[in-house]
């Protein structure tokens, strides 16, 4: 059968389900738009919270970006399965005994000020609006390969999917939809990086292959692909070569910011009780070290494979000529996210590091001009994983529904977020607060719409790879959301004005710092990895500073606290009912 007919049968096979999911469980009132009447099982939304949660950075890009730069962006993964402790340990339980439907509900309630609200709604937006765009652009990355579309098309398809089951099913549908999105994903992730870990080491478990000896050499995995790649010019794989404060900050945002994601939050709304909420983080834990364990092994796996394509006789001989590319390179090259320029008219493909000093005479020596692979986007290595080891064409299909269902899953739990927002948290709060169930309900449907549109406009002038779009909204959640979560569960004292004045400080600095020293707001489609490191300030790189800015957020809140005044006793009081231990077992649940 013929490799297009077969992606087009399998991921339509998968948008076929999410559609008839979200028919099944559609949502009748604003319970089940925002909550799914808080009765889904824990295994279930441990499942839904993982796929919600392991978005197209994950799936797509955070491979990629490990076999680019090796043991520093480690940073990824000790971040983000890091800050789901905390979600799991510091927040889930206690804002699932609180009881309400949103986190700015939360936030508007503990601080008894619409003002409070009305700025978490703001942070909100800002934090998932910025997510989604990873998601839409993963979307286009897997659509513009697999079903042979352009990118806009793609994303105008991918729109119209989520459009369709998150409109018509709210939250109870989301929520089993990514149930099966969970299935798909992991299974589409896992099934390749089996057959690699194989080809690779002979050992069928790649967390395990990732350490074993690599069959062709007969040293260790690593060790061949450090030899390969310093013999080419390039840092080793397995050193850090960044800064450590960078590294350390960086984890520190990208854990804060988990823990602070409001679109994760809303899913331990929909447990039945708060013992539950405990219970799904545990799960969605060990759901997502399924992926999380695999991802290194497919990184470092595929970076081997693609040296080995170019230099199939070892480095010391001639790449292989344009004429003699594999096919996996020309059919990614049609989709603009691979091109080569043959810089020296010798006919063949020089990969190696053209800035590298020590390998300046090596190059001379054998007469080439510079790296002739010009373009090579990142978040293709997990979907052109299959074609660069050959593997069957039903593999790649599965590949291809799996990185839409990392993208659409996210972005669906993203919108939901930003919907419930603007419908629950500004207009029925706020604006309209005399409107019927039933209309809330239709405002939030419409406001869902609206954000739809939104999102497929910016997926298509993304200002970077998809796990860096990501990490910028997890700063931007550690520096506004986390700190007044944190405050509102653990400290009586906290009032609005200290509330209001760290979020207002977290984000505006948070902006600034990357308004400044990234500059892509301004200049869209630009590569953020253009941009010079000694520019920023003290060395912190834009993607670090959600944890300055969390800092930031504490020190004004408590300094504000300190000059205000304190908070009624009915708020320090229902502080106090939050943290009762009590309520852990159901008894006092809201």
């Amino acid at each position: 059968m013929d490799q297009f007919v077969l992606n087009l049968i399998v991921v339509g096979a998968t948008f076929a389900l999410y559609i008839g999911i979200a028919i099944w469980a559609r949502a009748g009132t604003t319970a089940d738009y925002y909550t799914a009447s808080r009765g889904v099982n824990p295994i279930v939304n441990g499942a839904a919270t993982a796929a919600d949660w392991m978005s197209a950075a994950s799936f797509i890009s955070m491979a990629g970006l490990i076999a680019f730069v090796g043991y520093g962006n480690s940073s990824y993964l000790m971040g983000w399965t890091g800050g789901y402790v905390l979600l799991a340990l510091l927040l889930a339980p206690y804002l699932r005994k609180f009881g309400r439907f949103t986190v700015p509900e939360f936030i508007g309630d503990r601080f008894y000020s619409q003002s409070a609200r009305i700025v978490a709604v703001i942070c909100l937006l800002v934090i998932s609006i910025t997510y989604v765009i990873g998601q839409m652009t993963g979307a286009g990355v897997a659509f513009s390969r697999f079903l042979e579309v352009e990118n806009t098309t793609g994303l105008l398809i991918a729109s119209t999917v989520v459009f369709i089951y998150a409109v018509l099913g709210g939250m109870k549908g989301i929520t089993y939809t990514q149930l099966a999105q969970y299935c798909v994903l992991i299974t589409a992730y896992t099934i390749p990086a089996v057959f690699i870990s194989l080809q690779l080491t002979s050992n069928p478990v790649p967390a395990l292959g990732l350490f074993s000896t690599h069959a062709e050499s007969g040293i260790p995995l690593l060790t061949r692909l450090d030899q390969v790649l310093t013999e080419l010019g390039f840092h080793d794989y397995t050193g850090h070569h960044g800064t450590t404060l960078n590294m350390v900050l960086f984890t520190l945002s990208l854990m804060v910011g988990t823990a602070g994601l409001p679109h994760v939050i809303i899913r331990f709304f929909t447990v039945p009780k708060v013992a539950d909420a405990r219970k799904s983080a545990g799960w969605a834990l060990v759901f997502i070290a399924l992926l999380y364990l695999t991802a290194p092994a497919v990184g470092a796996m595929a970076k081997l494979n693609i040296l080995s394509t170019i230099y199939p006789d070892g480095t010391s001989e001639p790449p292989i000529a344009y004429a003699d590319k594999p096919d996996w390179m020309s059919n990614w090259e049609q989709t603009g996210l691979l091109r080569f320029e043959d810089k020296n008219d010798d006919g063949l493909i020089q990969y190696y590091n053209d800035r590298s000093e020590d390998f300046a005479s090596v190059a001379a020596e054998r007469g080439w001009e510079g790296n002739e692979i010009v373009v090579f986007n990142q978040d293709i290595l997990v979907l052109a994983n299959p074609e660069i080891a050959q593997l069957p064409g039903w593999v790649l299909a599965l590949i291809a529904a799996g990185g839409l269902a990392a993208a659409l899953s996210t972005a669906a739990g993203l919108l939901l977020a930003i919907s419930s927002a603007i419908s629950h948290d500004v207009l029925k709060s706020v604006l309209l607060p005399g409107i019927s169930d039933r209309q809330e309900l239709m405002a939030a449907r419409i406001s869902m719409a609206f954000a739809i549109v939104l999102a497929t406009w910016l997926g298509l002038n993304p200002p970077g790879f998809a796990a860096q779009v990501v990490a910028l909204a997890f700063g931007l959640a550690a520096a506004t959301l986390f700190p007044a979560l944190m405050l509102g569960i653990f400290s009586k004292k906290m009032n609005t004005q200290g509330a209001v004045a760290g979020m207002l400080v977290g984000l505006i600095t948070t902006l600034l710092y990357i308004f400044t020293y990234l500059g892509w707001f301004f200049v869209p489609g630009t590569n953020m990895l253009q941009n010079v490191e000694e520019n920023w300030l003290f060395g912190i790189s834009p993607l670090s500073f959600g944890a300055v800015g969390a800092v930031l957020n504490f020190a004004t809140a408590w300094a504000v606290m300190k000059l205000t005044k304190a908070p009624p006793p009915e708020i320090q009081e229902l502080v106090e009912s939050i943290r009762v231990p009590r309520g852990a077992a159901g008894a006092i649940d809201h």
